[in-house]
């Protein structure tokens, strides 16, 4: 057995039957027997075996000093853990350290049926792994007693208050008794971290190895630049030309981890999907498909793929940019684990390559910038991978031999090699192609011409030979360039650079296409010549009609000048109107509603006097009728009953 110098003899059987012959720097440093009972923070890449280091941390707090555990009654540890997947993965890796001490271990997830978890509990167990929402649950509804807990661990700390769990550590913390031990594992400490350890750790040992402080040094980082409208078919490349036994996709949306999961399913790929939509079960099938061999692509968000270790993932594929520094950290972390080398390649097209460059720095990595793998590398790749199959150089067995012997009657050697060569490449996903883009140093941005390498820019005036399309949207409709060039180069598989001159008219658009690029981007569109959002194309037989001139403007073309109006004092001052208005009496004619005044009346007419003042008595003029009497009822009332005390009418009120 392998010496393993401080451990408990139990746990040292456990590592040794495990195949264990050393620890990892982590697992050295929590398991030192001069850290004893003391709180501990510990800071810990991804892979370097957390789950192992602190199961080791606390085996000498829970056994205090026996060999076995008694009868499993109050639980003596919690393990906390911030997704469901994480949890389980927890559980299974402490079964197999403490097989040799009797421990009864028991999970407290959400998405798992309650009521199996509370009669585990009531049977009791030793150790509980959980996520803070279940485990919360089961102490509000009196399932889970606390008072014996000796030791508290909250593993991917980090990440437990990224997803807002926040009060729910707090209330199980505060829920355990005072004197226990509390451990933290977090692969960053930022100050929210370290505010939690100051109001719920006593004391605690700041634990950093030299190794967890290099990022990922087992893994390779690749920096592949595409076109947007490749990303998809670059990350089906890269998975071909490495041909990993076990490799993950992150993506950022549920929905596009739906999208690539059927997409590789019809390229032939063997693939799950992995998010938060799915049911606990669904997840724990796709995870074991992993495990088992039956699936070698793991499609999955950040969320749902939070802490989770496949075995073998030789390649994470970063579909979508992660958004910060230490989720590029976690996804990668997924492979390169245990010693084992890895590689983390980033589709970058290059609208995002900016954006690359600076995960990349703020993240203190350094990646290999290259394009994604061609068709051409991928197939001398597999003859490669033919070449060095061991199915070539094995021992012939006996029972082969008469096999062999009526194949050689029947075929020649070069019909047997291509049978060979076709059963090997069979099942294998047939490599795409794809646009060729520069990957030379940019010069600083400039205004409308984004994230384009300054040597690829072209003057207008040598656009050379082209053909000329008209689109179904013009001015009426809003189209503008800067989402027209897009759908272009997206739907008709182009660059930027092979479009020349738009013309933008009241119905429709001219757009210049380089002749080299305009059988492809026909092509691309298919028999229906379909862009998105019904928008037709149309090939034209030359140079469109530009008239009138005022209508079409080659991009970076200035306008012509406008001469605003001359103001009103400056008019021509022989304009008059004309048309109707003229025939009128223009300007001449009098006001329609012109008030009357005393000095309108004839010379010597004597005023009309006030109806107060006249001798005969008369009365206040009425008023002329001005439609039904107004309506008097009471407050609140629609309608005013008709005479004779009639019911109201049934029905709605008209409308006006």
């Amino acid at each position: 057995m392998t010496s393993f110098a401080g451990l408990a003899p139990a746990m040292a059987k456990a590592l040794d039957k495990r195949g264990y012959t050393t620890l990892t720097p982590v697992q050295v440093a929590v398991s030192d027997p001069k850290i004893g009972n003391a709180d501990a923070l510990v800071s810990a890449q991804t892979g370097s075996g957390k789950t192992v280091a602190f199961g080791l941390a606390i085996a000498p707090t829970l056994l205090d000093g026996e060999e076995r555990f008694d009868r499993a009654a109050s639980p003596l540890a919690l393990v906390i853990a911030p997704t469901r997947e994480l949890a389980m993965q927890v559980k299974r890796e402490l079964e197999w350290l403490y097989e040799m001490t009797g421990a009864v271990i028991a999970s407290c997830v959400g998405g798992m049926d309650v009521r199996n978890e509370r009669r585990a509990l009531e049977r009791g167990a030793h150790i509980i792994v959980g996520t803070p929402g279940r485990l919360r649950d089961h102490i509000t509804r009196g399932n889970l007693d606390l008072s014996a807990i000796r030791a508290v661990v909250l593993d991917e700390a980090d990440e437990m208050l990224d997803l807002g769990f926040r009060e729910d550590l707090e209330f199980i913390l505060e829920a355990a008794p005072e004197d226990r031990r509390t451990l933290m594992f977090s692969a960053t400490v930022p100050k929210e971290i370290a505010a939690l350890a100051k109001n719920y750790q006593r004391d605690a040992m700041r634990i950093s190895t030299a190794a967890e402080r290099e990022q990922h040094v087992d893994i390779e980082y690749r920096a592949l630049v595409c076109t947007p409208s490749d990303r998809e078919n670059a990350i089906i490349n890269t998975l071909r030309f490495y041909d990993a036994q076990t490799a993950i996709v992150f993506c950022s949306t549920r929905a596009a981890v739906n999208h690539l999961t059927a997409r590789f399913n019809n390229r032939g790929f063997s693939v799950v999907a992995l998010s938060g939509e799915l049911s606990q079960n669904e997840r724990t099938h796709a995870l074991q498909a992993m495990r088992d061999g039956r699936a070698r692509v793991c499609i999955a968000t950040d969320v749902a793929a939070r802490g989770i270790d496949l075995p073998n993932l030789e390649l994470v594929v970063h579909a979508d940019l992660p958004t910060n520094p230490d989720t590029l950290l976690h996804r990668s972390g997924r492979t390169g684990r245990a010693g084992r080398k890895g590689v983390s390649a980033l589709i970058v097209p290059l609208s995002a390559r900016r954006k690359a460059e600076r995960l990349l720095q703020i993240a203190n990595l350094k990646a290999d910038w290259a394009k994604p793998p061609s068709a051409e590398d991928i197939l001398r790749r597999d003859d490669e991978r033919l070449l060095a199959d061991p199915m070539l150089t094995d021992t012939i067995s006996e029972d082969e031999g008469e096999t062999i012997n009526a194949l050689l009657a029947r075929f020649d050697a070069r019909q047997l090699a291509a049978a060979v060569a076709r059963f090997f490449k069979a099942g294998r996903s047939a490599p795409e192609d794809l646009v060729e883009v520069s990957l030379e140093q940019r010069k600083p941005r400039e205004r409308g011409n984004d994230f384009i390498p300054a040597e690829t820019k072209r003057p207008r005036d040598s656009f050379g030979s082209s053909i000329w399309v008209s689109i179904s949207v013009g001015r009426k409709q809003r189209a503008e360039p800067r989402w027209l060039i897009p759908m272009l180069c997206r739907n008709g598989n182009i660059t930027k650079n092979e479009i020349g001159a738009i013309k933008m008219q009241p119905e429709e658009t001219y757009v210049e296409i380089s002749a080299d690029a305009a059988d492809g981007f026909l092509g691309a569109l298919g028999p229906a010549s379909m862009l998105e959002r019904g928008i037709r194309v149309t090939r034209l037989d030359g140079q469109p009609d530009l008239t009138p001139q005022a209508y079409s403007r080659t991009p970076g073309e200035k306008t012509q000048r406008y001469d605003k109006p001359a103001r009103s004092e400056e008019r021509r001052a022989d304009w008059k109107p004309r048309g109707e208005f003229e025939k009128k009496g223009g300007f001449d004619k009098k006001p329609r509603f012109e008030k009357k005044r005393d000095g309108d009346r004839p010379e010597g007419a004597a005023a009309k006097p006030h109806w107060k003042d006249r001798d005969d008595g008369a009365k206040k003029p009425a008023k002329p009728f001005a439609g039904a009497k107004p309506f008097k009822g009471k407050p609140g009332e629609k309608f005013a009953k008709p005479e004779g005390g009639a019911k109201k009418p049934k029905g709605k009120p008209d409308r006006f």
